[in-house]
Formats: C-alpha cells, sequence, structure tokens
C-alpha cells in the first residue's frame, strides 16, 4: 500500500456497522433483493416458512410451533446476513468518499476573458464554471475544476487527491499538465483550461465510485449468478418432487408421515448456493475497496476483473523498471583527450540543462575535478533539446558546446569543420550501451572529447516481482525509447521477457493488437497524450493521475499516487479478487455434502427407517437435525464476510497449481467444516429442548 495511501477502514468500526444494518434491512425490499435471485427465492422461502410459523400456533400445521418458528427466524436470519454483508462492504466506501466529500470546498475562480497573465478576470463561483473556460489560478488559491494547464508552472498541493503532503510541479505543454479540482497552488501562478462541467469531475467521479452507486455486475461476475440460479432451480425442482414421492412412499410402506412444507423449505434453502450468493456482491464491492487503499481507482469492476486475467504486460522502462533519473557515473576521454578536458566541457554543455541527468553530469564534474560552481555566463546561448537534434548544451565565448547522442553529436562536428572521428568512439559507445547504460558524447566545436557514462538503475526487488508474474504464466514486456543495446542490457538485468526499444505510439498500439488477436489480455500504464491510443486499445489501462486528460479519459483505471509499478499491485487485486469469488464459489458448494447427511435422514427417517445409517453424524432428533443445519447455512455467512472483504491470500502459482492448492482448502474445507459446525450446533440445540 502507498505510505500516503488512505487508511484501512475496520469492518467492526461503529460507525460501518450500525448504519449497514440499517442499509441491510432495506435491502429487505423484495424490490431491491430481486436483483439477487438467489437471495429472493430465500426471502420467498422465508415467508412461507413464516406462514407455517402462523398456523403451527393456530393448530393447523403438524410440525411443532417452535420448530417452525425457529426455521422461520434462521431463515430470516439468513437472508439479512447475506444484505448486511454487502451493506457492510458498502459502508467502507461511503465512510472514505464522505472524507472526499468534505475535503471539498465551494471556492471561487479567476475567469479569463483571454489567455494571458495580467489579463481581466470575472470572479465567479466553481458551479459556474464550464468546460472550457480560462481561469487564473495563483499562489494560495485553490483550483476551482478539473482542467489542463495551458500557461505557465506551478507547485500544487494534491493532498485533497492523493494524500501525498508533498507538492508536485504542474506546468504547460508536457505529460504533466492536468491538474484536479480540489487542489491547491502553493508558488507560482497557471492558467487552466476547464475540462469537466460541474458534477462531472474527476472527484465527483471517484466519491460516485466509491460509493459503489454505479457498480455494474461484471461479465464473470454474471456468469457465476447464471450457474447459481440454475442449481437454485434444479434445488427447487427436486425439493418439489420430493413432496408427493414421500406422500406416495406413506401410503406404500404404511408408515410415517409425508415431508412438510417447513422441511422441505429449510432443505431447499441449506442445499442452494446460498452462501456465495450472499457474499459475491460484497467481493466486488470490497475489491474497488482494496485498489483505493492503494490510491487507485478503477472506473469500473470490468476493469478488476480483466486485470486478474491479464497475461501480458506493458510498462514502460522509466519510472517502472528502474529509477527513472539516470546519473552521470563516469566520463570516459576518446581522442587522446584528458579526462578533465572532457569534463570541463560536459559541465559547460549542462549549466542550463535543468533535466536530473544534466544536474547529475554538473554535479560529478564539480565533485570529482574539483571544479568551482560556475554561473552561466552573460553572453551564453542555450541550445535546448529537441527530438529532431538530439543534443543540448550552450554558445559562450566565442565557443559551442554540445552533448547528446553520438551520431547527433557526430553530426554537429563535421558540420564544424571535423574531418576524423576518432576510431575508438563507436567502440566506447557499444560498451555503455551494452551495459544498459546510456551513452552522451561531448564535442566543443569541431573536437569530439568523449562520452559521458549515464547509468539508468534498476529497482530493487524488481526481479523478484517479474518471477512472481512469470510463475503465474504473465509475460513482461518492456517498452522504452533506448536503443536496441541498451533496451537489451536493460531487459536482460531487469529478468523481462521482452522488450521493445526505439518504441513510438503507433509501435506500442500495433503491439497491443497484436498480442490481442493472439488470444492474450493486455495490461500497460502510460501519462502523455501520445499513450492515449495504446491505452484505449489495451484491455486494462492505468493512466496516471499526473498525466494528461487524454490519457486519463482513455484509461479505465486511474493511479493517484501516479506510481508505474502499481500496474503489478492492479494484476495481483484482479487476481485476488477472482481467487476469492472461486474459492468461497467452491466452499459454497462443497457445504451440501454434509446437509444431505443431515437433513435427508431426518426428514424421511420415519417412512424409511433404513436412512437411520446416513445419520454419520449422530444428531440427536429429526427436529434438532434439520434446525442444525438452517442456523449452519445462515451463520457461516458472516464468518466470511471478513475473507470476502480481505480477499483470499495471493500466492503467485501457475493455475494449475493454484486449482489444486484452492480445492484442497476450499473444497474439502467446504465439507469438514459443516460436518463439524452442524454436530456443535445440534449438540447446543438438543442440550437446550
Amino acid at each position: 500500500m502507498s505510505k500516503h495511501a488512505p487508511e484501512p477502514v475496520s469492518i467492526f468500526d461503529p460507525r460501518i456497522m450500525g448504519p449497514a444494518l440499517v442499509e441491510a434491512l432495506k435491502k429487505l425490499d423484495p424490490r431491491d433483493l430481486w436483483r439477487n435471485p438467489v437471495m429472493f427465492s430465500v426471502e420467498i422461502a422465508s415467508a412461507i416458512t413464516l406462514v407455517t410459523f402462523v398456523m403451527s400456533l393456530s393448530g393447523a400445521n403438524r410440525e411443532p410451533a417452535w420448530f417452525t418458528g425457529l426455521v422461520s427466524l434462521w431463515l430470516w436470519l439468513t437472508v439479512l446476513f447475506a444484505t448486511f454483508s454487502e451493506s457492510l462492504a458498502e459502508g467502507r466506501g461511503k465512510a472514505r468518499a464522505a472524507s472526499l466529500r468534505q475535503s471539498r470546498t465551494d471556492v471561487t475562480a479567476k475567469r479569463l476573458d483571454k489567455q494571458e497573465f495580467g489579463g481581466s478576470y470575472t470572479t465567479v463561483g466553481a458551479s459556474q464554471l464550464r468546460r472550457g473556460d480560462l481561469i487564473l489560478v495563483e499562489a494560495g488559491e485553490m483550483i476551482a475544476g478539473d482542467g489542463d494547464v495551458i500557461a505557465g508552472a506551478a507547485l500544487v498541493n494534491e493532498a485533497a487527491v492523493t494524500g501525498e503532503s508533498a507538492p508536485v510541479v504542474r506546468e504547460s505543454g508536457g505529460d504533466r499538465s492536468a491538474v484536479t479540482g480540489g487542489t491547491t497552488v502553493i508558488a507560482n501562478a497557471i492558467i487552466v483550461r476547464i475540462t469537466a462541467n460541474p458534477g462531472e469531475t474527476f472527484l465527483d467521479r471517484m466519491i460516485s465510485l466509491i460509493e459503489g452507486a454505479k457498480r455494474r455486475k461484471t461479465p464473470n461476475e454474471i456468469a457465476l449468478e447464471v450457474l447459481l440460479i440454475a442449481l437454485t432451480l434444479v434445488f427447487l425442482l427436486v425439493c418439489a418432487n420430493i413432496s408427493p414421492l414421500s406422500i406416495y412412499s406413506v401410503k406404500a410402506t404404511g408408515q410415517g408421515a409425508p415431508v412438510s412444507l417447513t422441511v422441505l423449505v429449510a432443505l431447499f434453502v441449506c442445499l442452494a448456493p446460498t452462501t456465495i450468493a450472499a457474499l459475491l456482491p460484497a467481493i466486488g464491492i470490497a475489491g474497488m475497496d482494496r485498489l483505493f487503499q492503494k490510491n487507485v481507482i478503477a472506473l469500473s469492476g470490468r476493469a478488476i476483473e480483466a486485470a486478474g486475467d491479464v497475461n501480458v504486460l506493458l510498462l514502460d522502462k522509466t519510472g517502472t523498471i528502474t529509477h527513472g533519473n539516470r546519473e552521470a557515473v563516469a566520463f570516459v576521454p576518446v581522442g587522446g583527450h584528458s579526462e578533465h578536458a572532457l569534463a570541463e566541457a560536459a559541465l559547460m554543455s549542462s549549466l542550463t540543462d535543468e533535466t536530473p541527468e544534466g544536474r547529475s553530469i554538473v554535479t560529478l564534474a564539480l565533485t570529482r575535478y574539483g571544479f568551482k560552481a560556475e554561473s552561466v555566463p552573460a553572453d551564453a546561448v542555450t541550445i535546448a533539446f529537441s527530438a529532431d537534434t538530439r543534443l543540448s548544451g550552450i554558445d559562450t565565448g566565442g565557443k559551442q558546446y554540445r552533448k547528446g547522442a553520438s551520431d547527433s553529436v557526430v553530426a554537429f562536428a563535421r558540420k564544424m569543420g571535423c574531418r576524423d572521428v576518432p576510431g575508438e568512439l563507436r567502440e566506447i559507445v557499444d560498451r555503455i550501451a551494452r551495459a544498459g547504460a546510456t551513452p552522451l558524447v561531448v564535442a566543443r566545436d569541431c573536437e569530439i572529447l568523449g562520452v559521458i557514462d549515464l547509468k539508468d538503475i534498476v529497482k530493487e526487488g524488481i526481479q523478484e516481482r517479474f518471477l512472481q508474474l512469470r510463475s503465474m504464466g504473465i509475460r513482461t514486456v518492456m517498452i522504452t525509447g533506448d536503443n536496441p543495446l541498451t533496451a537489451a542490457a536493460i531487459a536482460a538485468e531487469a529478468q523481462v521477457d521482452d522488450f521493445l526499444a526505439q518504441a513510438k505510439p503507433e509501435d506500442k498500439l500495433r503491439l497491443i493488437r497484436e498480442n490481442q488477436e493472439a488470444g492474450f489480455m493486455v495490461a500497460m500504464t502510460g501519462d502523455g497524450t501520445n499513450d492515449a491510443p495504446a491505452l484505449a486499445q489495451a484491455d486494462v489501462a492505468v493512466a496516471m493521475n499526473t498525466g494528461t486528460q487524454p490519457a486519463r479519459e482513455a484509461a479505465n483505471i486511474i493511479d493517484l499516487d501516479s506510481n508505474p509499478t502499481k500496474l503489478l499491485d492492479i494484476v495481483e487485486v484482479g487476481k485476488q479478487i477472482l481467487m476469492t469469488r472461486g474459492n468461497l464459489t467452491t466452499f459454497s458448494i462443497s457445504n451440501d455434502v454434509a446437509k444431505y447427511f443431515a437433513i435427508i435422514p431426518a426428514m424421511l427417517l420415519s417412512i424409511y427407517p433404513q436412512l437411520g445409517v446416513l445419520n454419520v453424524m449422530h444428531l440427536a432428533t429429526p427436529h434438532s437435525a434439520i434446525l442444525s443445519a438452517v442456523i449452519f447455512n445462515a451463520v457461516i455467512i458472516p464468518l466470511l464476510v471478513p475473507l470476502a472483504l480481505k480477499g483470499t491470500r495471493f500466492r503467485p502459482l501457475p493455475a494449475e497449481k493454484l486449482l489444486i492448492h484452492n480445492l484442497l482448502v476450499y473444497g474439502l474445507g467446504g465439507i469438514v467444516a459443516p460436518f463439524v459446525g452442524i454436530k456443535a450446533i445440534d449438540l447446543v440445540v438438543a442440550a437446550m429442548l
């Protein structure tokens, strides 16, 4: 979980338990409960037993009133426990949404007439802003709505959204131009173009999603629900046929009594897959909540579910696999030049370079070679880096200092009159690239002085994460703009399965489509406008909150911390949801085995005494046996609620090994637990009767 992520909310928090119980009672309304067909059928069964209880009180039913009354009570509790589990899951989300809602205030905004600092503006309320409006936000002011910075740069406190107290830079013209309403500018001023109407902001969507108001059932959830309905119908038909069969058997044997309606209803409820039907809504809601604990917002349950099925991960090298800020570690001279001369030229070419790489070159030259900190010369002309030239530097004192890609600097030197390129240059550049570093060639006028070794550090522990993914059958692909030699070295060190070097937007899109056509589910991260097409194509698309508006709109998952490695956590949460759903389904269906040995002998024992051999649990009486099964069927639901909300522990194992493990734990456990539970309850019930 992120250091600044929301703290988990305890399910036993009184602030959640009380409202959840009230909501659970409201959900007993048949107009709401019919969306869960299995539990809706249990509610109908509960109503039937309530009628039989009233009939027993008047003597119109042959079953004792205490028996029908207790069966009816526990059937109603079964339905209540089901609605309570869903309300409890929703309650945690509503508690988080409430804290977000409190962080919003109705602020005013300076709506500009023209896109210029110092121009005229009109003060309006945030609710009056519309998509396309331009607003000026100065130091100390809150940003009134979601938008993109189109002019200026500022430090912004985003604690209201991410929980991170450290300010971040938001500026125009890059991949960090998006701003969120409710955040505060700390320093400088920016002009923001509003991108969302009131009620459509990112914070509004977050609140709605966290509350679960717009949660839709996922395809897997719908498929599982269809299976549960089918099983329920089968058991309904079985129970419906037992009644005429028992009547016929009584006539044929001349002994016993037909199975009563109360017993038939109890049998139906115990055999129906009530456990998983009760917990299914809570599992999905809790999954979205667990992601939010990691400061990740899933825009749909389908996105989380798809994350659980992912088998190809596309990851950017910079910031995901490596730390991202490459550092200068060595100066390698060529052509007989000294390290001192190379370091001096590298220092001069980097004086105006404010990138982390440029700052590291200055630091290395100052600390290793004893240069004094230099200010930028008054006559200096800055040559900014561009994708076309692929070099940068300054012109000062009649000299031109440049650093950049090997071929670009060689072309510059030749343009300046250099005829001979040092013979060892190519070998040194290739050696540094093969080692996974980035070579920057340095020139002063027409002289090529040497190479700067920029090291890109692979994150500690990333190899173990990729090993876990590989053990689960997930293939990892590193995407980078580096040359193939550098990319191959980093890929080998990080132990990814494949890489795509010198990647352009169309290359990413093509790679995703190729994998999807091969039948794979693909996930990727991105933050720039050029990532938007690939994000829109990916099955699981994670956009950074610091990214551009097009990137965020193309994605189906937003990472508030803007940490690309979160993709690995998202996949784990997705798989955990699928595992939890599968495990509890296995447990629920396995439960029926013990109930056969409890209820069937009890309800037919008077007709067929030979069935007493099936009473392997040696339950006291037919009434106590049936009541014990009904009670166990009810209490197992709240006992499993913490597991449904927390999720089963994630195990990075191949699918076949995971299946065997889960069958042993939840399949065998689902068979054994009811035998133990029903017997224990029977001892208590028999003692009380």
